[in-house]
Parts: C-alpha cells; sequence; structure tokens
C-alpha cells in the first residue's frame, strides 16, 4: 500500500505542476483574475495534498490500516476538491456547465478534513514513547 501512496503522492505532485504551469500561462489570458485566483486554489491543495500523501507512504508513524483510509479520502477529495475547482474556474471555456456538479466541492473539502483528522485521532492513540523513536 506504501508504494501505491507514494506513487499517488507523486503524480499529484507532477501533476500539480503542470496544471499550476498552464493555469499561470495559458490560461491567464482567457478567464478573470477571479476565476485565475480559483483555479490557484484547486492547485495548491492538490499540492498540499501531494505533500501529505508523500509523508503518509513513507512514515512508520500511522498505521496501515489509517494510511489505507487517508490514501481513498485523499485520492477522491483531491479529485472532488481540485478537480470541481479546475472546471468551475473555466467553466466559460467549455460547453458543460461545471456549476451543475460543484456540488462535490465541499465534498471534497469535507473527505480531505477527515483524512486530516484520522491522522490526528491516529497520533493521539499512539501513546507509546516507542511509536515516535
Amino acid at each position: 500500500m506504501n508504494k501505491i501512496i507514494l506513487i499517488t503522492g507523486s503524480i499529484f505532485g507532477f501533476l500539480g505542476i503542470i496544471i499550476g504551469a498552464f493555469g499561470a500561462h495559458a490560461l491567464k489570458p482567457l478567464i478573470s483574475f477571479e476565476a485565475q485566483q480559483t483555479f490557484e486554489t484547486g492547485v495548491r491543495y492538490q499540492m498540499y495534498h501531494a505533500i501529505l500523501l508523500l509523508f503518509v507512504g513513507s512514515t512508520v508513524l500511522i498505521h496501515q490500516k489509517t494510511k489505507k483510509t487517508m490514501f481513498y479520502l485523499i485520492l477522491i477529495g483531491v479529485l472532488f476538491f481540485s478537480g470541481s475547482i479546475y472546471g468551475l474556474s473555466t467553466n466559460t471555456l467549455t460547453s458543460f456547465d461545471f456549476k451543475s456538479i460543484g456540488f462535490i466541492t465541499p465534498i471534497g473539502g469535507a473527505l480531505l478534513i477527515f483524512a486530516w483528522l484520522i491522522m490526528f485521532m491516529n497520533f493521539l492513540k499512539n501513546t507509546s514513547k516507542n511509536d515516535y523513536k
């Protein structure tokens, strides 16, 4: 599972760089300043969670079951949150109305929050001093 988590974190990271560069250069003349800021929010949260996945996949401080749960929450959370933000911020450029699926943005955000909460709870449960050496 650790390898899958690390690979996914790496993919989210390099796609975040590509999508961010696309937004900063190719989209800049095509969308409003507010839409650009929204797009950047999607990129930023994708990158935060790419780094989180790299940490989760490489640490021994998180139990395997917790890692698996966090992985799925982050995977779906980033796809829903950042993915919908990318669509919503570029809505004027497509024939599909991304506002019709905008309800998945807060669902994705909630999934990301739950991943962090589960990690926090994992750390609270690890009371043994040997767990953090």
